[in-house]
């Protein structure tokens, strides 16, 4: 296990836990203020990587092509909002599931149909190209730590619009009390409309922002949707600090139990040959057990929303 790649592993952990940071805030803010079960979250990021490769092809440019597919993410989840989800709201949990499923099956074939089956690459852009020293004899790609600063920026704005503005005072007393915020005259309807474009448009973020580093393919916001639910649950639902918590934990453990898992019961004098078979099933298992100890000692998770 060398420090080289601890390091590296770490950083990659971090970018990660980034990427799920930036799908699960809106997921948890969706099911925080809105009680839904949006499963058709992780489309939305899939999305984001698709207009970005469409928007960068576009204009030959990526930072003018990320500020289009913001925007264009934005808009559709307003559409997919009017069009699809306010009318789910007063329906059970079961059928927010059915319907938010069947808009992933819908999602993802509209995806071939209008960009084809094939992967698509879009390139990094030329200013946050090569790779940046961070210690002696460790070389990490500036891309990657672009990521890392751009997904913390975002917390950070995240925070400050959810704790010290109207509008975040208006969603935390909605999670609360969705009711009497509507009793006191506060259009609902459109603080969830806004709740949830806003969640549509961070997970057309993270899309955007991992397009560079990731085939852009049908489907591939599938596996992350399934990890940024285990993201709330250990955070603790409707909380944007337990999602970032959360999302930098379950990176981490992830990202490095699949790395060293097999060198750490080495470790413990297991042979090599026991050690290949069983490290990779306990780092693929590791995020939910990391889950299920979370919710024996703390059931509503680490950093629950209060109220």
């Amino acid at each position: 296990m060398s420090s080289t790649l601890l390091i590296i592993q770490t950083l990659n952990g971090l970018q990660l836990g980034i990427l799920l940071f930036l799908i699960a805030a809106g997921l948890t803010l969706v099911f925080g203020v809105m009680d839904f079960i949006n499963l058709a979250h992780g489309v939305q990021y899939m999305l984001g990587a698709y207009l970005a490769a469409m928007f960068v092809a576009w204009t030959g440019d990526f930072f003018i092509g990320l500020v289009l597919a913001l925007i264009t993410a934005l808009a559709f989840g307003l559409l997919l909002e009017v069009a699809v989800m306010r009318h789910l709201y007063d329906r059970d949990h079961l059928d927010h599931v059915l319907a938010t499923f069947g808009l992933i099956l819908f999602l993802n074939e509209g995806v071939k149909i209008v960009w084809g089956a094939a992967p698509l690459q879009v390139p990094i852009p030329a200013a946050l190209s090569g790779s940046i020293r961070i210690a002696d004899g460790v070389l990490y790609p500036v891309w990657r730590l672009a990521i890392i600063l751009s997904g913390l920026a975002v917390a950070l704005g995240l925070y400050l619009v959810v704790a010290k503005t109207k509008v975040g005072m208006l969603i935390r007393a909605g999670a609360t009390n969705a009711p009497m915020v509507s009793a006191l005259g506060v259009d609902i309807r459109r603080l969830f409309m806004i709740v949830f474009g806003f969640g549509a448009m961070l997970a057309g973020f993270a899309g955007s922002m991992a397009a560079p580093v990731f085939s852009v393919e049908p489907g591939m916001g599938d596996n992350l949707l399934i990890l940024a639910f285990v993201v709330i649950v250990i955070g603790g639902i409707g909380s944007i600090r337990g999602a970032f918590i959360g999302a930098l934990l379950v990176g981490l453990v992830d990202t490095l139990l699949r790395s060293f898992s097999v060198d750490l019961l080495r470790m413990t004098g297991l042979s090599p040959s026991d050690a290949r078979t069983i490290g990779p099933a306990i780092a693929s298992m590791s995020i939910y057990i990391l889950m299920a100890a979370v919710l024996f000692f703390r059931p509503t998770g680490l950093f629950p929303a209060k109220g």
